[in-house]
């Protein structure tokens, strides 16, 4: 069983910069892919950042350019680091982590809020 717990959601101003938090626990093994995608209100999920194992980033055209996906592999944890928030960047900000050997799994989610 795996565990992701998010932090450092919050309310921000267009412009501003958040940085999000996901800690890992359990079976996580270390050949994996983590990331994050966000929800919101009215949409479906969407697929944000990915960092595989090796370091290797993918993003989303809406986010490039303005967020970064990093990860400490002794802590096992993994970041999101927004900077030039727009309102529509406004949504629910779930942890993912997929393992090699399969198994996907999900954080509960942090809500991030941009202000116009």
């Amino acid at each position: 069983q795996v565990q992701l717990v998010e932090s450092g959601g919050g309310l921000v101003q267009a412009g501003g910069s958040l940085r999000l938090s996901c800690v890992a626990s359990g079976s996580i093994l270390t050949d994996n892919a983590m990331g994050w995608y966000r929800q919101a209100p009215g949409k479906q999920r969407e697929p944000v950042a990915f960092i595989f194992s090796g370091g290797r980033t993918d993003y989303a055209d809406s986010v490039k350019g303005r967020f970064t996906t990093s990860r400490d592999n002794a802590k096992n944890t993994v970041y999101l680091q927004m900077n030039s928030l727009k309102p529509e960047d406004t949504a629910v900000y779930y942890c993912y982590l997929a393992r090699s050997i399969g198994g996907a799994y999900w954080g509960q989610g942090t809500q991030v809020t941009v202000s116009s």
